[in-house]
């Protein structure tokens, strides 16, 4: 029997939100199996973790990341990372699908040992890109470097409203 809620987890730094974000969430959204109700869990990496992987830490300190997200309604739980155990959010909530970014690398290469060590019905999707020349957040970053200002998720997104989008 199918269970009632579908977990499908993503991973990220979440910094700048934008539209490539929404994309990721729709993404992840369709990939569960028809007649469930998907429930998308959220782990946004801990700043620590951010800088270790990408060699600066994040514009916005993760409880800010934390903050933006959940106003976006695009995950249904958004959860910290755990400073020790970058897999302690799959051990608790066990995924059906865990669905990764297309420049996602850092932690994933040990995920399917980890699914089999752990006996988890999963599977490991990787995402695909939508306008990444136009959508990323180093792009932002990079951008707002160049003008000193670091604007808000509405300004990063590109619209007045972070509403999700009706389908």
């Amino acid at each position: 029997m199918e269970p009632e809620n579908q977990i499908i987890m993503l991973f990220g730094t979440f910094d700048h939100l934008h539209a490539g974000h929404e994309n990721l969430f729709m993404q992840a959204k369709a990939l569960a199996k028809k007649l469930t109700s998907p429930l998308i869990i959220t782990v946004v990496a801990k700043d620590k973790t951010v800088k270790q992987i990408k060699g600066k830490s994040p514009d916005n300190d993760e409880k800010t990341r934390i903050h933006n997200l959940e106003e976006t309604h695009w995950a249904d739980i958004v959860t910290l990372g755990d400073k020790k155990d970058k897999y302690k959010a799959i051990k608790k909530y066990r995924p059906s699908v865990i669905a990764i970014g297309y420049d996602q690398f850092a932690f994933t290469l040990k995920l399917e040992k980890l699914i089999i060590d752990l006996n988890l019905d999963a599977k490991i999707v990787r995402l695909k890109p939508y306008r990444p020349t136009l959508y990323k957040s180093s792009l932002i970053r990079e951008k707002n470097d160049q003008t000193q200002t670091i604007p808000t998720p509405q300004e990063s997104f590109g619209v007045k409203s972070l509403e999700p989008i009706q389908e």
